[in-house]
């Protein structure tokens, strides 16, 4: 998979990739409302390998892509289907340095795209603690709509955590 926007390529992930997801996930402010705390590089090469592997399934049901800029790789973007192979959740993030110049915008809505009319999904769906605001304005920005505030929902690094709750239907995106 490759996709072009206006800036950015969204490719799938190659080995040497551990590198920037470990600068990337090493840093405590980026992975603040994930699941995961931060990677040291054994974890990033191994997420990374998990990545390479997800791709060569069939039916596939992982699709994390390298957001890149002017060739070098500045982010990541992706999605995960669920229970419902027709529906996935959507992710992004961007190196700390990067953000606030559109990139995670322009990234999400190229994935959108792609699962949209490539993959043929019916609905993407996304979440963001209400404490990330820009997560959610990523999401609003490329036209999700927000269907739910959940309180306290997740158990995430020691304490109970609310979840924004974003989502587009196939049919919204073809508007």
């Amino acid at each position: 998979m490759r996709v072009a926007t206006e800036r950015l390529v969204l490719r799938e992930f190659v080995e040497d990739d551990w590198r920037t997801v470990y600068a990337i996930e090493s840093q405590p402010e980026v992975v603040r409302y994930q699941t995961n705390d931060v990677y040291d590089e054994a974890a990033a090469r191994e997420y990374v390998q998990g990545i390479l592997v997800s791709a060569r399934e069939v039916p596939r049901l992982v699709f994390d892509f390298a957001i890149t800029l002017d060739g070098v790789m500045i982010g990541r973007t992706g999605m995960k289907r669920g229970d419902d192979p027709r529906m996935a959740s959507l992710w992004f993030e961007v190196m700390p340095e990067l953000q606030g110049k559109g990139y995670a915008t322009e990234a999400a809505r190229a994935l959108l795209g792609y699962a949209f009319e490539e993959v043929k999904l019916h609905r993407v769906y996304g979440d963001c603690d209400p404490r990330n605001p820009s997560s959610a304005r990523v999401m609003e920005k490329v036209g999700m709509r927000r269907e739910a505030h959940l309180v306290q929902n997740v158990f995430i690094k020691g304490e109970w955590c609310d979840s924004l709750m974003f989502a587009m239907l196939a049919s919204e995106w073809r508007r």
